[in-house]
């Protein structure tokens, strides 16, 4: 195991680095709290980085790529279309926008290779099939790079034989938000994740901060980034909020099977716990919360289940509205609102329930004993 190194968690907000009185690119956090920032040479460095990456990963020379991840404060749509023409393709930030949109700009643009969420690929088929009754191969689409969600392979093996295209994964480091390896995916199965540059991409014990060395050990481990390409992060080692389960003696990364700490993954976008217990604290009535995300469908669904301490406040619209002017104000994905029926006081008390069996815990000593 290796050690010595300054460690920082991505799910807990923090100063990054200090911006370039010249002109930083800020990164800011889906809630908008400070995340890191990147110069004028560091943002080259990271399209150099990821350029050669995405060409490993089968991008080439007159491709036509939808990059269609988010461009909001975090920035990791841009910095990955940014990555992609720096591998000589032509790249156009479409955004994880509705299906429709993202159906016409495929076809407007003449895309070869679209990136998106496991989750948003999966509803763009099946809207496909019931809403445009279209073929998903007219749509020419050669590729497909896969980022930001859990996903089972049989997904990407549907995608890959619906859309007769080569589908694989990228690992965008959550803190730079710059794609910083690929894993390949073929007929055969997978393979883990190859890094752009060696031991950029890892394993760590979520109870202790080393680093774990291949061949890993069996048993859930957190997936770490190292980002040394950054001059001013070199030497430390980013806790990524992913968790992978690698087979006993593993060479590489394997995909993420769920999450841990502070953030829950919701739609591909990270959401702040407790910025939502401080949004609800400041609310007066709400005697117990619980959030609950399932994914029913092709997409994940949050919802927000609130009980009164008054039964006044039941039924009470501007209660509830309040309730969703709070969430709207730093959630990055829409959260439905439930008021129960009944009134109960538990002080405010919370949890998240996870249907999906994604999130582990918050805490990382609870997710080790869970996990073994």
């Amino acid at each position: 195991m290796v050690s010595g190194r300054e460690w920082v968690r991505a799910d807990l907000p923090g100063p990054g680095t200090a911006p370039d009185p010249e002109g930083d690119l800020l990164l800011l956090g889906p809630d908008g709290a400070p995340g890191a920032a990147l110069g004028r040479e560091n943002r080259v460095l990271a399209a150099e980085l990821g350029g050669r990456l995405l060409r490993r990963a089968g991008l080439a020379r007159g491709d036509r790529v939808a990059v269609a991840l988010s461009a909001e404060g975090d920035q990791s749509g841009t910095l990955v279309a940014e990555a992609a023409t720096a591998a000589e393709a032509r790249a156009a930030v479409v955004g994880p926008r509705g299906r429709m949109r993202l159906h016409a700009a495929l076809e407007a643009m003449r895309a070869t290779a679209l990136v998106a969420t496991p989750c948003g690929a999966a509803d763009l088929l099946a809207r496909l099939h019931m809403e445009f009754q279209a073929d998903p191969l007219d749509l020419g689409l050669r590729r497909i790079l896969l980022a930001g969600e859990v996903a089972p392979d049989t997904l990407r093996r549907r995608l890959a034989a619906e859309f007769g295209a080569e589908v694989g994964d990228l690992f965008i480091d959550p803190l730079l938000q710059v794609p910083v390896a690929h894993r390949p995916f073929g007929a055969e199965g997978a393979e883990g994740f190859e890094p752009a540059r060696p031991g950029m991409i890892g394993l760590a014990p979520l109870d202790a901060d080393t680093l774990d060395e291949p061949p890993y050990p069996a048993g859930t481990a957190e997936v770490v980034t190292v980002p040394d390409w950054h001059p001013a992060l070199r030497g430390t080692v980013v806790r990524t909020g992913f968790t992978a389960a690698p087979a006993a003696g593993a060479a590489a990364v394997p995909a993420p099977s769920g999450t841990v700490g502070e953030r829950v993954l919701v739609r591909g976008r990270w959401l702040s716990l407790p910025r939502l217990e401080r949004e609800l604290a400041r609310i007066d009535g709400i005697g117990a919360w619980e959030l609950r995300v399932s994914r029913p469908g092709t997409l994940d669904l949050a919802e927000l289940r609130v009980a009164f301490a008054r039964a006044s406040l039941i039924g009470d619209r501007m209660w509830t509205a309040r309730i969703d002017q709070a969430l709207a104000s730093f959630s990055p994905v829409r959260i439905a609102v439930a008021v129960e029926e009944e009134a109960r006081d538990e002080g405010g008390a919370g949890r998240l329930t996870d249907e999906r069996g994604h999130h582990l815990a918050r805490e990382r000593g609870g997710a080790r004993a869970r996990a073994g």
